[in-house]
């Protein structure tokens, strides 16, 4: 079961909701190693809708994983909600993550051998919810996001698009602060990326703070903020 007092110091009325200062992200290989962030300093206000681009390599997806705390940084800050993620042991970071975050990935990871209502239910399990509450409450999310119809469905029987769609829904079902889309769209067609990345600015309009990760600059150019990455350096914030 998730503490729900790992949160309570955590300011989600800041106006800068996440900050970084000068994060460094090293990986060591024998006696050599990679710097795939280098010094990224970065503010990102709460309710922003902020795209995160650049080439492969250039240090997306790691910036997103230690925003999320799937990762750590080798050097540097990051403030969360006010507070300082560096002093978070392993304990915290992890009921930090399950409360205040939604993640949402290109290749789906939805359970196979579940159907949609379940694999929407699967996050709150670790919150310790009994099955009939995760049911029922997955249920209400499936009919306000006008999805009721694939929550008895498999994820083999439903398009990509779908499934990315219950993907989302399972990012939302533990009312999380900020979305965290990393490619959402990369494995669609184009009317089904639409879909999707509809359903995320709706989320966004509804007051959370979205980051994406896209190599598609049409959708970075809907996003208020955009990120541009190279070789691990932030080389350009553009705002609107």
């Amino acid at each position: 079961m998730v503490d729900q007092g790992a949160t309570q110091n955590l300011n989600w009325r800041e106006n800068e909701l996440i900050v970084l200062e000068k994060i460094v992200k090293e990986y060591k290989f024998g006696k050599g190693g990679f710097r795939a962030l280098d010094e990224v300093s970065l503010k990102i206000r709460r309710g922003d809708l902020v795209s995160i681009v650049g080439q492969s390599g250039s240090g997306k997806t790691t910036l997103l994983n230690i925003i999320g705390g799937l990762d750590r940084q080798s050097q540097g800050t990051y403030w969360l909600g006010g507070q300082d993620t560096t002093k978070f042991d392993d304990v915290r970071w992890s009921a930090v993550r399950n409360r205040t975050f939604g993640f949402v990935f290109q290749a789906f990871h939805l359970v196979p051998t579940i159907n949609a209502l379940e694999n929407i239910a699967l996050p709150l399990i670790y919150r310790g919810i009994p099955l009939r509450q995760r049911r029922h409450q997955a249920l209400n999310l499936l009919r306000a996001l006008n999805m009721e119809r694939l929550a008895h469905s498999r994820p083999s029987e439903l398009s990509g698009g779908e499934q990315q769609r219950v993907a989302i829904a399972r990012a939302l079902i533990t009312e999380p602060f900020i979305v965290l889309a990393d490619e959402p769209t990369g494995n669609l067609d184009t009317k089904s990326a639409s879909m999707v990345l509809e359903m995320l600015l709706q989320i966004n309009q509804q007051g959370k703070t979205v980051i994406i990760v896209t190599h598609d600059p049409g959708i970075a150019a809907m996003c208020r903020v955009q990120v541009r990455l190279a070789d691990g350096h932030i080389v350009e914030v553009l705002e609107r």
